[in-house]
């Protein structure tokens, strides 16, 4: 018994240490009367000097001050009464007195329950000073009026005995805190614990947040937006009008030197496009048959694409070159070279549109062989005519 008596009040001491640094708001109430009757049991083991105390019972007074919500202080004075009975007489009697004390009590949070520990002075028969600790409750029976429970155990530290006690009756609160007015520093009708905008000039008018109005959501308030109903999605300038940006690349039309910029690529400050120089080539080689200037397959992909490669880059121009295998004379190699690459020119002027003042033809014979070997896979290979196009070429830098 002793053991859980002070263990309770080292909980109540750290509880309270922990909670009185955190708590500092204002209370419900401030202050209450009450009245309570008590039963009040004693420790079998209380020494007497000529008999032993019994249970009893007795009526409790007490005025309660809140400092806080959560902490409070309070004066409590007990009539009591404990049956006696003694060791010289045959039957039990009673001993009225009294017992006084103070308890500081914690109230947890919504007033949900409360702890209390305090010091009492119990005169009944024999003096003696007692410290208790306990829980209690205060229900809510009207707004004024509560009702009392409460279970206490006290503890005489110089006769080591423990006692207990439940008590039951009705409080009445009083002086009931009045919660200051909301503050309103800028006077725009948002009171300061909701207003964002706490600085707000005199006569603009704000929204829910205490910040002024912006209708158009453009991004510039109302109090200089000269373009107040701008369509959702336009961009504005700082007075709330729209910026005209007819293609869009972000410089407006007054400033554009070049509005009419393809979409997605860069631009300057003058709104004309960034260009970057990228070196382009295509190399193309087409095969013979032996002894033959015929190009056999004019549509073949690989030269449909070379000739698209000219038209896309129109300032560019090739040289074609005409070669032939090692076998023949090298007079007679030298006019079927040059032959193959005047057919393959015609082929691009007549069946692509290329110009022919891009286009150069020379023949070499049998000169520049790829491959030296004297087979027939070799005579195939070096039968051709082959052209690069190679140029260095401004594109547009994409965003």
């Amino acid at each position: 018994m002793k053991k859980h008596f002070k263990l309770a009040a080292i909980s109540l001491a750290v509880l309270s240490t922990t909670a009185f640094a955190q708590d500092s708001s204002e209370p419900e109430y401030k202050q209450w009367f009450g009245l309570s009757g008590m039963f009040y049991n004693t420790d079998p083991g209380r020494p007497l000097t000529e008999g032993v105390y019994d249970d009893g019972q007795g009526i409790s007074f007490e005025y309660g001050f809140r400092f806080t919500q959560s902490w409070a202080a309070r004066i409590e004075y007990t009539d009591l009464e404990l049956d006696y009975t003694s060791a010289i007489s045959t039957g039990s009697t009673s001993e009225d007195g009294e017992m006084v004390g103070i308890d500081a009590l914690y109230f947890m949070p919504d007033d949900m329950y409360y702890l209390f520990g305090g010091i009492k002075r119990q005169s009944v028969g024999e003096s003696t000073t007692l410290a208790n600790v306990g829980i209690g409750k205060h229900w809510d029976l009207s707004d004024t009026v509560k009702v009392i429970t409460e279970i206490a155990t006290y503890h005489d530290f110089g006769e080591d005995y423990n006692d207990y006690s439940v008590k039951v009756g009705v409080s009445i609160p009083f002086g009931k805190s009045t919660p200051a007015a909301p503050q309103d520093s800028d006077n725009d009708g948002v009171v300061d614990s909701r207003d964002q905008c706490p600085m707000t000039p005199a006569g603009v008018r704000v929204d829910a947040t205490g910040c002024s109005v912006d209708n158009d959501n453009d991004g510039v308030l109302n109090s200089v937006d000269q373009c107040p109903n701008t369509p959702a999605g336009t961009k504005v300038d700082a007075k709330g009008c729209a910026i005209k940006d007819a293609d869009n690349d972000g410089v407006v039309d007054a400033m554009d030197e070049c509005p009419d910029t393809a979409a997605g690529v860069k631009v300057d400050a003058k709104g004309c496009t960034v260009f970057d120089e990228e070196t382009v080539e295509i190399t193309l080689r087409v095969l013979f048959d032996n002894e033959s200037a015929v190009v056999k397959m004019p549509k073949d992909p690989e030269i449909s694409e070379f000739a698209e490669f000219m038209k896309q880059y129109p300032s560019t121009t090739a040289v074609i070159e005409g070669h032939t295998s090692a076998p023949g004379s090298e007079a007679y190699n030298m006019d079927l070279s040059e032959r193959r690459a005047a057919n393959f020119k015609d082929v691009m002027v007549d069946m692509y549109g290329i110009d022919s003042d891009r286009l150069e033809t020379i023949g070499y014979g049998e000169s520049r062989l790829l491959d030296t070997a004297s087979n027939a896979e070799a005579h195939r290979v070096n039968r051709r005519i082959s052209v690069t196009v190679k140029d260095t070429v401004k594109v547009p830098e994409e965003k």
